[in-house]
């Protein structure tokens, strides 16, 4: 690893403009942040992914790979990532930082507690928690309805029996009502603080969150309540991005973690923007599949801050295809070009989709050992018959080395211009009709069922003035629809909206899908069943 200053030196930051946590690790000062992020001059690469199986695809991966392979080909590239959260690292999917020779480093404290940005987040979010309690407790004005405090209390890890508490138990303790926590990366202060512009910013878009209702059903709120400023100073550090870097020493810029299933899915705008003043190539990636996070970033993030994607990528597996054509997990490794056929529909469907945007993506299919030459020829082979090349990926063995073929597609899908970005829906457009316009268009359904509550919901947003945010779908990862167990291209369902929410803060409207959890759960045998330390400090099983 290079001494963090001089990844900062590579683009174009002086060791002043860099405040330094140890050897490798660094945040980025105000003061740069201010002088850097009215300009743009890189190309935005966007990376996502077909939907997620048990598997892995290796999005991430790829990402980092991408941008090794850039700054090989002298591309001047940055890399733009989420960091990860602590549910996942300590329950299935264990870390988020890539994997083999295409991994960003120092990867164990990226992986645990990185730069504190996840804690300072919950402790915003508790923070408010406590200080509706307290006006609650002592009869304060705004008087606060305690059947209605929809803001839940949050922790950066996966622990279903908290979902729903009873709080106040006990004599003095405060009032008795229902609550329940949400994971950090859940809460609507993680995307805040990932939609902010600055500091000034952040704070104006912390105190118009909606927290509660009082008892003649009007909204409460931070400023309200007067806890805009205590939650802002607990965050002042969290909003300046990370510098970190590759094991190739890519430069790369680590910031925020919002869920793409049950959040927007998308690194902070900060670090974005300041990448595309810095870099001339920005790769930033978006998470679970394409229906999920980067249907957030080009009808969220990208109209509302400004942004213009200028190429977007697609990753694959061929073991992925055959387990959307009905595989099992323990066959995939098989040989079966009739289930990579049967598969193919699920890809498939991402590609139109991204196409509708303007935008034709480039198909990155990362190789496993088990793959054969003449399956990976095969998807080429149906990519091609719906006109979009697709490059063959071995960076998790080689490194940037072995994704120069698709930074190289990469480059020429930009220098070709053929990218015409444009979003999905219109945002003035009535609330109902956007969740059903990314249901058809997106998820292929045939309509939506809204329950009695989200109906509800809906007219409450209307009369507070809000229906002209955008719509951020909280549904499963695993399949276009909102069951989980309909792999590949389902049809013939529709999409049940159980609640929907208003983050008035982070800019968007929240529909609730199916049975998406805001707060998992541990899987069986968790990843944290595998973690040690040695008495010399070492990690073991990350």
């Amino acid at each position: 690893m290079k001494q963090i200053h001089e990844i900062a030196k590579k683009i174009g930051l002086s060791r002043d403009e860099i405040e330094e946590f140890g050897k490798h690790k660094a945040k980025i000062a105000n003061s740069t942040l201010l002088k850097h992020c009215g300009t743009s001059k890189g190309k935005l690469i966007v990376v996502t992914a077909i939907n997620p199986t048990p598997f892995g695809e290796g999005k991430t991966t790829t990402s980092i790979g991408l941008g090794d392979a850039l700054n090989r080909l002298g591309k001047n590239p940055i890399i733009a990532l989420r960091e990860p959260s602590l549910g996942p690292v300590m329950g299935m999917k264990g870390g988020a930082v890539g994997g083999g020779k295409s991994t960003v480093v120092p990867s164990t404290d990226i992986n645990l507690h990185f730069t504190g940005d996840f804690h300072a987040i919950t402790s915003a979010n508790n923070l408010l928690s406590a200080c509706i309690d307290n006006r609650v407790k002592f009869g304060l004005d705004p008087k606060i309805d305690i059947r209605q405090v929809p803001w839940k209390r949050a922790m950066d890890m996966n622990d279903r029996a908290l979902r729903e508490i009873i709080i106040g138990l006990g004599d003095g303790n405060g009032a008795t009502r229902d609550d329940g926590f949400l994971i950090t990366a859940a809460s609507e202060i993680m995307a805040v603080l990932c939609m902010s512009d600055d500091l000034t910013d952040l704070k104006k878009r912390l105190g118009r969150m909606i927290c509660a209702y009082t008892t003649d059903d009007k909204p409460v709120t931070p400023d309200d309540l007067n806890v805009t400023g205590a939650m802002a100073t607990l965050l002042a550090d969290a909003i300046k991005p990370n510098l970190i870097q590759t094991l190739e020493g890519t430069p790369t810029l680590m910031h925020g973690g919002p869920f793409a299933n049950i959040a927007h899915g998308t690194n902070s705008i900060i670090a974005t923007k300041l990448a595309l003043a810095l870099g001339d190539y920005v790769v930033t990636e978006c998470g679970f599949g394409a229906d999920l996070g980067a249907e957030k970033f080009l009808d969220i993030v990208a109209p509302s801050k400004g942004l213009e994607p200028s190429a977007l990528v697609i990753v694959a597996t061929v073991r992925a295809l055959k387990y959307n054509g009905g595989v099992k997990k323990k066959f995939v490794s098989q040989p079966n070009k009739d289930a990579i056929k049967e598969g193919f529909v699920n890809l498939k469907q991402h590609v139109e989709n991204i196409k509708k945007y303007g935008i034709v993506p480039v198909v990155a299919i990362n190789k496993f050992p088990n793959d054969l030459e003449e399956e990976l020829e095969l998807v080429r082979s149906l990519l091609s018959e719906e006109g979009v090349e697709c490059a063959i990926n071995t960076n998790f063995e080689a490194g940037g080395e072995g994704a120069i073929e698709l930074a190289q597609k990469v480059v020429g899908s930009i220098a070709s211009g053929t990218a015409n970005y444009k979003q999905l829906y219109d945002y003035n457009q009535p609330i109902e009709n956007k969740i059903e316009i990314i249901a058809k268009e997106i998820y292929r359904a045939d309509g939506v069922r809204f329950t009695s509550r989200a109906k509800s919901d809906i007219r409450r947003i209307e009369s507070l003035g809000y229906s002209g945010l955008p719509i951020c779908m909280a549904k499963t990862q695993y399949s276009f629809s909102d069951n989980e167990k309909l792999l590949g291209a389902p049809t013939g369902f529709k999409i049940r909206v159980r609640e929907v929410k208003v983050s008035a803060g982070a800019g968007f409207i929240v529909a609730v899908c199916g049975d998406i959890m805001l707060m998992p759960g541990l899987s069986k045998i968790p990843r944290a069943e595998e973690l040690d330390v040695t008495n010399d400090g070492i990690i073991t099983g990350m």
